[in-house]
């Protein structure tokens, strides 16, 4: 099969800058790299396509050669089945390097970088599942949380050595929590099998922890959940997650907030809904009613002469407050005019001549469902 033009293979045009040439070939590499296809020989293959291509065209005196006199121009320097990639090792880090959490997408995990110290990982978060009540989100509330975490050990000070002695350099990975292991002609970070990526050992391991440096301890919270949360919205809490070994911070605690169902109201937006049965004479004639609050005031509603059915009557300023408790959404009443069943013969003979005063259309036509909605 042909080679295919270095240009075409990274999508650049000739005059690519070395910087799109590095990004052009990043995204191939994220692409087609053999550990995220494992198994897929055409996605090697392309891989390695575009590695050759970026080995020519990063380099100035090759690519000045290919572009006068093409593959013919770089096959003694490098290219083709003698393929020399040592700059793309050391390209490695700057390519990637500039795109924050390259490596966990690729590999899953954190990394850290040569130098970077302990004190720099924070421990792990948490999360928590909270059910309030239909009130409590709408007007907010505090609740008590209780939850187990990792704290720091108190036997070893955290340091996971018997009687708080210090952690030693891992002699795997000198420090640095990753080793590298080749793949193919690409070498690969992972997290060091000697330290877990700590990049420090315990020599003597605390027997209350095991040499974590934690221990599992339960402890309640009380926290703020404020006026008009939402569903499955989180409420976060720095410093409340897991604690980690040694003076490393420890993680955030993440509520999250289910809200349990009201029997009369539903809420859509800031705005609260509940539906209201009015006499068939009230709806006629007009009249007032008396409407609970879901916070339990009564509140009188006027309701207009001529009334239909489904109704919205609206209730300004008794919804859900919003921006800091300074705005509340509205009350829409949805009216439900209810027909007595059973009618008293004096009421009846009234009806009937009401029925002779405002005849009723025996005829009817569909009604739009647009205003039924």
């Amino acid at each position: 099969m042909a080679k295919r033009d270095y240009y075409e293979v990274l999508g650049v045009d000739k005059g690519a800058s070395l910087d799109d040439v590095k990004k052009a070939y990043r995204k191939l590499a994220i692409r087609y790299h053999p550990d995220k296809n494992p198994g897929d020989q055409a996605a090697e293959d392309k891989f390695k396509e575009a590695t050759e291509a970026y080995d020519v065209l990063s380099n100035p005196q090759k690519r000045q050669t290919y572009d006068q006199f093409g593959f013919a121009g770089v096959d003694g320097m490098g290219s083709g089945r003698t393929q020399d990639f040592s700059h793309v090792f050391r390209d490695f880090e700057d390519i990637f390097g500039d795109f924050g959490g390259i490596f966990d997408s690729l590999f899953g995990g954190a990394r850290r970088r040569p130098g970077a110290t302990r004190a720099a990982v924070r421990g792990d978060d948490l999360r928590y599942d909270l059910e309030v009540s239909f009130e409590d989100a709408v007007y907010g509330t505090e609740a008590e949380i209780s939850f187990a975490r990792n704290e720091g050990c108190e036997a070893c000070a955290g340091t996971g050595a018997v009687g708080g002695a210090r952690r030693r350099t891992c002699p795997t990975c000198a420090g640095n929590g990753q080793v590298r292991r080749s793949s193919g002609f690409f070498s690969i970070a992972s997290t060091c099998p000697e330290c877990g990526g700590d990049g420090d050992i315990v020599e003597n391991p605390c027997p209350n922890c095991r040499g974590s440096g934690r221990e599992r301890r339960n402890k309640r919270l009380k926290i703020t959940i404020p006026a008009g949360i939402e569903p499955g919205k989180r409420i976060q809490i720095p410093g409340h997650g897991d604690g980690a070994a040694g003076s490393r911070p420890p993680g955030d605690l993440y509520v999250y907030i289910h809200i349990r169902e009201h029997k009369f109201f539903e809420r859509h937006g800031n705005d609260l809904y509940c539906v209201i049965r009015v006499g068939i004479v009230q709806a006629t004639l007009g009249g007032e009613i008396v409407v609970v609050t879901l916070d339990e005031r009564k509140v009188r509603v006027k309701v207009p002469p001529g009334t239909q059915n489904g109704k919205m009557l609206r209730l300004r300023n008794e919804g859900v407050p919003f921006r800091g408790e300074r705005h509340r959404g509205n009350l829409y009443i949805r009216v439900l005019v209810k027909v007595p069943e059973r009618v008293p013969a004096r009421a009846r003979g009234l009806l009937e001549e009401f029925g002779r005063m405002v005849t009723d259309d025996n005829t009817p036509i569909p009604v739009p469902l647009s205003e039924l909605k």
